[in-house]
C-alpha cells in the first residue's frame, strides 16, 4: 500500500542501524536512496548492494555530517544523479557519557555538532530542491531523552530536545509543501548501543523498563519512518512519533 516508486530519499547515518534499515525498506517501497556515512565503508557498500538488489539505485555519499559544506555537496550530488530529492531522513547521531562539572567542553561540542547541527546542515541543503519541486518530507530522529532528559547524558538529551523544537518550528515554516516530523526511539538494538547491551543484565533491565518488554530492532523504527514519508501520513506534520514501546509513559 505504501508506494514511493521513483522518489529519492537522502539518509544520513545510513551505513548501520536505523539508517541502514531505512535504506533497505525505502528501496523495497520503490525509492532510490542517497546513503550518507562517515567511516564504515564496507557496511555502506553492503547497504548499497541491498538497495540495488531491490532494483533501485543507490549513491554512496561519504563525509562529516557536522560540516555544512559537506551537506551542500551531498544534496547537490544526489540531485544531479537522480534529478530530485523527495525525502530527507536525519538519522546520523552519536551517544556517549558526559560528566557535568568536569570541564569537558569538547565532548559537548562534538555531540551538538553531530546530533543537532547535522540536522540543520542537511535540512538547509535539501529545502531549496524541495521548494522548487513544491513537495518534500523531512523526518528527524529524536529520542525519549529529548523529552524527559537523561542523567550523565545531558548533552545527548539537549541535542535531541533541540531536534524536537527544530522539527516543530520547521513544520510551520515549510508548510504546506514540505512536511516535517520526528520519530523518537528509546533503546534500540543497534551498533550504537552494542557496548551497553553486551551486559546481559543491563539489557534485561532496560527491556523490563519498557511496557512492551522488548528492545526493538532497527526495522521496528524504519517502518514508522516509512509511514511518515508516505501519502498515508499526508496530513501529519510537526508530530513527534514515539516508537519506544511506551517507555515515555513510564516517566
Amino acid at each position: 500500500m505504501i508506494d514511493l516508486t521513483d522518489q529519492v530519499a537522502l539518509i544520513t547515518g545510513a551505513s548501520r542501524g536505523i539508517g541502514a534499515a531505512c535504506a533497505t525498506l525505502f528501496a523495497k517501497a520503490g525509492a532510490d536512496v542517497g546513503l550518507v556515512y562517515r567511516s564504515h565503508d564496507e557496511e555502506a557498500k553492503s547497504v548499497l548492494r541491498e538497495v540495488e538488489e531491490q532494483g533501485r539505485r543507490g549513491l554512496l555519499l561519504q563525509g562529516n555530517v557536522a560540516e555544512h559544506a559537506t551537506a551542500l555537496t551531498h544534496a547537490q550530488a544526489l540531485h544531479e544523479a537522480f534529478g530530485r530529492i523527495d525525502v530527507l531522513i536525519n538519522n546520523a547521531g552519536i551517544w556517549n557519557f558526559l560528566e557535568t562539572g568536569a570541564g569537558d567542553e569538547s565532548t559537548w561540542d562534538h555531540m551538538i555538532a553531530v546530533n543537532l547541527k547535522s540536522v540543520f546542515n542537511y535540512t538547509d541543503a535539501v529545502v531549496p530542491f524541495m521548494r522548487e519541486a513544491a513537495r518534500g518530507n523531512i523526518i528527524n530522529l529524536s529520542s525519549t531523552a529529548g523529552q524527559r532528559g537523561e542523567a550523565s547524558h545531558s548533552h545527548y538529551a539537549a541535542s535531541k530536545g533541540g531536534i524536537i523544537a527544530y522539527t516543530k518550528s520547521l513544520a510551520v515554516e515549510l508548510a504546506p509543501d514540505i512536511r516535517v516530523n520526528s520519530v523518537a526511539p528509546g533503546w534500540v538494538d543497534t551498533p550504537m548501543n552494542a557496548g551497553v547491551f553486551a551486559d546481559s543484565e543491563f539489557r534485561n533491565l532496560a527491556a523490563e523498563g519498557i511496557p512492551l518488554r522488548r528492545i526493538p530492532t532497527a526495522v521496528d523504527l524504519a517502518g514508522p519512518i516509512l509511514f511518515l514519508a508516505s501519502d498515508l501520513a499526508r496530513h501529519i506534520t510537526g508530530e513527534i512519533l514515539n516508537v519506544n514501546g511506551g517507555a515515555v509513559l513510564s516517566g
